[in-house]
């Protein structure tokens, strides 16, 4: 099982919100780049990036941050938050991004996932956040009125290439992620789901493996790294080799 470590920016700062409230969130101190760094010394592969501005301005706000983070070190890394065109994923590719999140744009427009998703082979994840049952868009203000498996019944075709799965209310909460829900999800998906949102302890992680879900790729960890619930030399002994 893949981990992500995140890494959410905002005001070029890492921060952390609880379920995704811009007015709820903590500051930390350390640079993205600085936090990328110790993520790459401690032997994890992945990484887990989220542009909060970009999420509020549906621009590569960080882009230039993103793109030394890609080039200094060799990390698999997937970007999202606030990609809502065509273009904005060119920029991330041609930085050396290896995947590219796409959430409210990809479920308030089909077609554009569709588009992306044929022009981008391979580099498509499909960000579903989900309150209930059903998917929040943007910045998980709004409800869609649509269930999250009806959709990704009608979407699972297109080619996306990685689904992550949050669970909103256990975003940021530490309470643990919601396994039984990932599960239905993973069932239906045609692509590996990843899964966010509550990770709280070693013990979440080690639960998601014993899934044993052949379906479910990986895990994103972050709050609990920054506050200390999970230390970063015992989640890195959990890395696949």
């Amino acid at each position: 099982m893949k981990i992500f470590p995140a890494i959410d920016i905002k005001d070029k700062k890492c921060v952390r919100l609880i379920k995704g409230d811009f007015n709820n969130k903590t500051e930390y101190e350390i640079l993205p780049i600085d936090q990328a760094g110790k993520y790459k010394d401690h032997g994890f592969k992945n990484l887990h990036i989220v542009d909060l501005d970009g999420a509020l301005t549906g621009e590569t706000v960080n882009l230039n941050i993103i793109k030394e983070i890609v080039h200094k070190f060799d990390l698999k890394i997937e970007v999202g938050g606030g990609v809502r065109s065509i273009d904005s994923i060119q920029k991330y590719t041609d930085v050396g991004v290896e995947k590219v999140i796409l959430g409210s744009a990809a479920i308030k427009d089909k077609n554009f996932l569709k588009e992306a998703c044929q022009r981008f082979p391979n580099k498509i994840a499909l960000g579903l956040d989900a309150k209930d049952g059903y998917l929040s868009v943007s910045g998980w203000k709004e409800n869609s009125n649509q269930l999250t498996l009806d959709y990704l019944k009608e979407v699972n075709d297109f080619g996306a290439s990685r689904l992550i799965y949050t669970d909103i209310n256990r975003d940021g909460m530490k309470q643990s992620p919601n396994f039984e829900e990932t599960k239905k999800v993973a069932n239906t998906s045609n692509c590996p789901v990843i899964i966010s949102g509550g990770v709280s302890s070693i013990e979440d992680i080690k639960k998601a493996k014993e899934l044993n879900n052949r379906n479910i790729e990986g895990i994103i960890v972050g709050k609990a790294i920054y506050d200390g619930d999970i230390n970063l030399e015992e989640l890195a002994k959990e890395i696949d080799a």
